[in-house]
């Protein structure tokens, strides 16, 4: 008779945190569209019902878009986790959508590795946040390296005020604490995401060099669909720019919003925020740049996050999913 009561009030507390992770992502986005301090809700739709060029056939081109930006992150973590188990498409989706609705509150989307992991039985999970971090660390390079080219172009281009003798301070001390981490390597209390340096440099070289490949490939693919989405969006809305010229400044955003530590839920407003100062640069104003980023903020996050509640709310342990 206990061990009944014990089992149903597990399964009713396990599913009222699902009930809160999904009450709480739709509270969140609701707050930050209708509250965002950079752009009124009722600017934003006035915005879009003056534009006329703004059509179904263009909102339906948006949503394909973003559609192939998660078939392709989709396609990659399939690709990771086969490395350890193999999974169907499907289960790739379930888990995905699912990790985006509970990360979308947690500090740099902490929550995606808790989220994916519970999918998998206890001896795989370990591997399960390994790959995932693997996974961003991936695309991180991505951005990293095509947006310290765009920044660099951009910096030339538009003749930034700069100060060079900070920012070699700043270099030498990065310089200084990198070759202290690498004499730290073999330390355990050196950690990234709770794993130690040593244990992640193991885990990466343990992993097919094809794979790395078609890792870095997809992350590539990826990151060329939304900053084509944003450019996109910026002929849309009447901005007559070079694709070359936008991509300079869309990478360059990327880059330092990539770097910026923050909750996924406030993602729109430091986007934005990055966005307008540097595509001020170019002459474009306030308001098409903060809608841009609220819309682009809307189809990659908000839409998949909405379906990922679905598969939260269906979730089930201890496997539902990694049987598939």
């Amino acid at each position: 008779m206990n061990v009944n009561l014990h089992y149903k009030t597990k399964q009713f507390f396990f599913v009222l945190i699902k009930l809160s992770i999904v009450v709480g992502a739709f509270y969140f986005i609701y707050s930050k569209i209708t509250e965002n301090g950079n752009l009124k809700f009722t600017e934003f739709l006035s915005f879009l019902k003056t534009n006329h060029s703004f059509s179904i056939k263009t909102v339906l081109f948006l949503i394909f878009l973003s559609g192939f930006n998660w078939f392709f992150e989709i396609l990659k973590w399939q690709h990771l986790v086969r490395t350890i188990k193999s999974i169907s498409f499907k289960s790739a989706v379930i888990q995905s959508l699912s990790a985006l609705t509970t990360s979308l509150i947690t500090p740099n989307r902490i929550g995606d590795y808790g989220a994916k992991a519970m999918y998998y039985l206890k001896p795989l999970r370990t591997k399960i946040v390994m790959l995932n971090l693997l996974g961003n660390l991936a695309q991180m390079t991505i951005t990293t390296f095509l947006g310290c080219i765009g920044f660099i172009i951009f910096s030339i281009r538009y003749a930034l005020d700069i100060n060079y003798y900070k920012i070699s301070r700043i270099a030498i001390v990065v310089l200084i604490i990198t070759i202290f981490a690498l004499f730290g390597m073999k330390q355990k209390r050196y950690k990234i995401k709770g794993f130690s340096i040593t244990t992640i440099l193991n885990f990466i070289t343990s992993i097919y060099l094809k794979t790395h490949i078609t890792i870095l490939l997809l992350s590539l693919i990826r990151f060329a669909i939304f900053s084509f989405q944003f450019y996109y969006l910026l002929t849309v809305f009447g901005i007559n720019i070079n694709y070359i010229n936008a991509m300079i400044v869309i990478t360059s955003m990327y880059l330092l919003a990539s770097i910026v530590p923050t909750i996924s839920i406030f993602d729109v407003i430091i986007k934005g925020s990055i966005a307008v100062f540097l595509f001020s640069y170019l002459g474009i104003d306030e308001l098409t740049i903060l809608v841009i980023s609220t819309l682009m903020w809307c189809l990659n996050f908000v839409i998949p996050s909405v379906i990922g509640s679905y598969f939260v709310l269906n979730f089930r342990l201890p496997k539902p999913i990694t049987q598939c």
